[in-house]
């Protein structure tokens, strides 16, 4: 019984059969921070910390947004 594999094992490994359970995440994903992101810039006055939120949006991968979405819209709405 093997319990390390080794690089050479992940060469044996077809990723394109992953791709297609991978995509629609990768998907999801991106249109979660592009909505964010378009929300944000079109309320960029109201919103306090533009920069932070941006920040967070992008670099706090699927996160990022729904902490915007769920904080950051809070934030801008009570000033």
């Amino acid at each position: 019984m093997q319990l390390h594999y080794g690089l050479n094992d992940l060469k044996d490994i077809d990723f394109m059969t992953f791709l297609p359970i991978i995509l629609p995440f990768i998907a999801v994903g991106t249109l979660l921070v592009l909505i964010a992101l378009i929300d944000l810039y079109r309320h960029r006055k109201t919103r306090k910390n533009a920069l932070i939120w941006t920040l967070i949006i992008l670099f706090v991968n699927t996160l990022g947004p729904i902490l915007y979405f769920v904080l950051g819209r809070k934030d801008g709405e009570r000033s």
